[in-house]
């Protein structure tokens, strides 16, 4: 963004009224002895330089000297018949073009044009240029625009770790949607490099518990990168698309019926309709059977030996 130069006043066009400037230089110097002499004697200061100047004139003009105005000043509408100052398109009394705010004096010295009027580099800047969003102090030189603010250069960092952004350098800012960790949230209005954005913002992965940044699934109540949602105990993924839930994983079948203690004790696959119980264990109805004759076994009507079950007849036949 460009910044305001500051202006110089224009010289005189000619110095063909040198002497005569030298002459009203020396009344200048007298003005202030007047004013003091004035204000002790409580006569103001102005009618008496008034009187002294047209004295001068006239005698100036009997000795065949004609001066001229050098036009009219802008601040106080009198004649300048000595030094003058171009400015602003007008001229003045170099004494009576000063600083809008301050007063100071601002011939030959770079001052400030708003409005028509005329302002020290100091008070203009103050009052009328941009400020810097992290050090509220106004910009003077390059002014960086961002996130709908102005900041001196140097005072575009990161937020959590202070590294300055170079001109291409993304800030990233948080954003509560975890699918656009790039995007801007003007309720924060602070920028953020992109690995302390990730780290405070980004949600994490209920996998490894890094930050999701691109594609990612919703389950279990959090996001998961595709790669990390997978059993937690064979580690495989789950290729027909559904899952197990416990104590807020996930689980294939088999893996969840056997921390579930419902993997049949016959087959080794997980019971999911019918089922018996014996010993502890649990069986498909139809793998319930004597170890030695395989027919199926009835509840209460079987013998256990070791980890095997038989019928009666064959436990008596084999054991006793």
């Amino acid at each position: 963004v460009p910044v305001p130069q500051p202006l110089l006043p224009s010289p005189p066009p000619t110095a063909a009224a040198q002497q005569l400037d030298e002459l009203l230089a020396d009344l200048g110097h007298m003005q202030s002895k007047l004013a003091a002499v004035g204000q002790g004697a409580g006569v103001p200061a102005e009618p008496l330089l008034d009187n002294m100047l047209g004295s001068l004139t006239r005698d100036l003009q009997e000795l065949g000297i004609t001066a001229a105005p050098a036009g009219t000043c802008a601040a106080c509408c009198k004649p300048i018949a000595g030094k003058v100052l171009t400015a602003l398109g007008k001229t003045w009394h170099p004494e009576h073009f000063t600083c809008a705010c301050c007063g100071q004096e601002l011939g030959g010295q770079p001052f400030f044009e708003r409005g028509g009027r005329a302002y020290c580099e100091e008070d203009y800047h103050q009052a009328f240029s941009p400020r810097c969003a992290y050090c509220a102090g106004p910009i003077r030189e390059k002014v960086l625009t961002a996130l709908d603010q102005t900041w001196h250069p140097e005072h575009f960092f990161c937020a959590h770790c202070g590294k300055v952004f170079g001109d291409d350098a993304q800030p990233f800012h948080p954003l509560p949607h975890p699918k656009s960790p790039r995007g801007l949230s003007l309720a924060s209005g602070k920028p953020y490099c992109r690995q302390d954005f990730l780290a405070m913002f980004a949600p994490k992965c209920q996998g490894c518990e890094r930050s999701v940044v691109d594609n990612y699934l919703s389950a279990l109540q959090g996001v998961w990168h595709p790669e990390c949602f997978v059993c937690a105990e064979c580690l495989n993924g789950f290729a027909s698309g559904s899952f197990f839930e416990l104590e807020g994983r996930p689980y294939c079948e088999l893996h969840f019926h056997q921390l579930q203690g419902s993997i049949c004790h016959g087959c080794g696959r997980p019971v999911t309709g019918r089922c018996v119980t014996a010993a502890g264990r649990k069986y498909h109805p139809e793998h319930f059977i004597c170890a030695y004759c395989l027919g199926q076994l009835q509840k209460g009507s079987f013998r256990e030996r070791g980890d095997k079950m038989y019928c009666q007849a064959c436990h008596d036949k084999l054991f006793l």
